[in-house]
């Protein structure tokens, strides 16, 4: 499964990878207009009561899907009929250790591996504690994705790199998502760096908004992250969210695959 997440990144630009939150909203139409738009890779959120690294945004949907009364089964079976419309989109849980690991590991994984999923994002499983869920994942063959930080350093780092899989996940800002955003400079140095240690691809996310901040990180990174901008428009239009998501993405998209290209009217090198 995790053969789809590679060929995500081995497109000739840069993976826009987006994010919702399952049980917000017509979360199946929303999926759909994700991959109309262009997504690469699509984050399907888990809800939780807790989202402790998520910001206002991504917190209201979590409300919204709990109460409407999402569970991890449902979440488990929009994934399903999800790879059954898209057999070839990889498709990533997010979300914390309580609703993943409840049912014991393994459990989780099967489940997670009998619906077409490629990757787990747990947020609050830090690598050292990596038996907790990691080997059941990588037993199911779906990818645990790590996720770096500005304080990752250098001693640090391998322990977040030892099997992990998919993509490394750079949080480019400590704090909260949606709320701010990383200098480019500072984005730009931290890829490098994350690449010289590496071969995963590098996909960065957290403050991530408009077409002109993702093909400005398009240009350094492997992958860009959109999450609370999608989000805030399920919260905002409901059920009639997917037109918004799908104009939106496509934004995006051509902004990511437009960022690497050689400027109209450029003299040919050499």
């Amino acid at each position: 499964m995790t053969e789809r997440l590679s060929n995500a990144f081995t497109k000739p630009h840069p993976a826009l990878v987006t994010f919702i939150t399952a049980g917000d909203g017509d979360t199946a139409a929303n999926l759909d207009a994700l991959v109309a738009g262009g997504a690469d890779v699509i984050e399907l959120g888990m809800p939780f009561t807790d989202p402790m690294a998520d910001g206002p945004a991504i917190q209201a949907a979590n409300i919204r899907s709990l109460g409407g009364g999402t569970t991890t089964a449902e979440v488990l079976r929009i994934a399903s009929e999800f790879r059954q419309r898209h057999p070839d989109v990889p498709l990533v849980l997010m979300g914390y250790a309580n609703p993943m690991i409840r049912r014991g590991p393994e459990w989780f994984a099967d489940a997670a591996r009998q619906a077409g999923v490629d990757g787990v994002i747990c947020v609050d499983i830090p690598p050292e504690e990596d038996d907790a869920l990691g080997p059941a994942l990588r037993d199911a063959g779906i990818a645990p994705i790590r996720l770096a930080t500005p304080t990752t350093d250098a001693r640090r780092l391998p322990q977040v790199l030892e099997g992990s899989g998919g993509f490394l996940y750079y949080v480019s800002v400590a704090g909260i998502t949606g709320k701010q955003q990383a200098a480019q400079a500072s984005i730009q140095e931290a890829v490098e760096r994350l690449k010289a240690a590496t071969d995963l691809p590098v996909a960065v996310g957290f403050g991530v908004r408009t077409p002109e901040q993702a093909a400005a990180i398009a240009k350094v990174a492997d992958g860009v992250v959109v999450g609370s901008a999608l989000v805030e428009l399920v919260g905002k239009h409901g059920t009639n969210a997917p037109p918004m998501l799908r104009e939106l993405t496509a934004a995006l998209a051509g902004a990511i695959r437009a960022a690497r290209q050689p400027h109209a009217g450029a003299s040919p090198a050499g």
